[in-house]
């Protein structure tokens, strides 16, 4: 078996105040956690690894569960959808959910998910800062829960009898997973794999808490 897959430096941990609020925040983080599921763009040229990703006005998915999570996401975040699904294959049914942002909402949309990615991941990988609010801290870990509920749901699983795991071909957010995970208290390996990295965490109180948070409701608009 691989080593595991060194981390991606670490950004510098000051941070400004964010100007989204915290539960706009934590949306619009995991929904940008949920787009790097997805796969890359087809077309070649498009993406290297490290690069941004394209953000789509159309998003597809494979899985109704995160299909249904990002329109709920969405909506929060005040952005109209259109969710469309198809149905293919002969002996093996599929269904392919689209999800369509309209032309006149798609700026607002690029911006409110990149801005929450590049925000989120600060806040996850830059370290504790010193003197954080209590609101600040909690919602660290509920950004974390955030990141996990959304590789959950998008990403490609993989289990096995001692660990729960999941596939992703983005590496940054890897590395959010491992971070994110340790905020949990839960470690967290991260190794390379075929065309993509595979987090693990343990079979057992590592694997329960991890899916305890992610089940949880991350955005609460009253912050504690």
């Amino acid at each position: 078996m691989p080593p595991p897959t060194a981390l991606p430096s670490t950004p510098p941990t000051a941070l400004p105040p964010t100007p989204l609020g915290w539960a706009t925040l934590a949306d619009a983080f995991e929904t940008a956690c949920l787009l790097r599921c997805t796969p890359p763009p087809a077309a070649p040229g498009q993406r290297h690894a490290g690069q941004q990703p394209v953000r789509p006005a159309t998003i597809e998915f494979n899985r109704e569960e995160a299909a249904r999570r990002t329109r709920q996401l969405l909506d929060r975040l005040d952005i109209p959808i259109r969710h469309e699904v198809a149905v293919g294959g002969l002996r093996r049914r599929y269904e392919l959910h689209r999800l369509h942002i309209p032309r006149e909402h798609q700026p607002a949309y690029a911006a409110m998910v990149e801005n929450g990615w590049r925000r989120g991941r600060r806040e996850l990988l830059g370290g504790p800062v010193p003197g954080a609010s209590t609101a600040r801290r909690l919602w660290r870990t509920r950004m974390a829960a955030a990141a996990w509920r959304a590789a959950l749901l998008a990403g490609g699983r993989h289990v096995r009898r001692h660990i729960l795991g999941v596939r992703i071909t983005d590496r940054e957010l890897a590395a959010v997973l491992v971070r994110g995970a340790a905020l949990l208290d839960v470690p967290a390996l991260l190794r390379p794999g075929t065309g993509c990295f595979l987090v693990s965490v343990a079979h057992g109180p590592d694997r329960d808490r991890i899916l305890r948070h992610a089940a949880e409701e991350a955005a609460h608009h009253a912050v504690a």
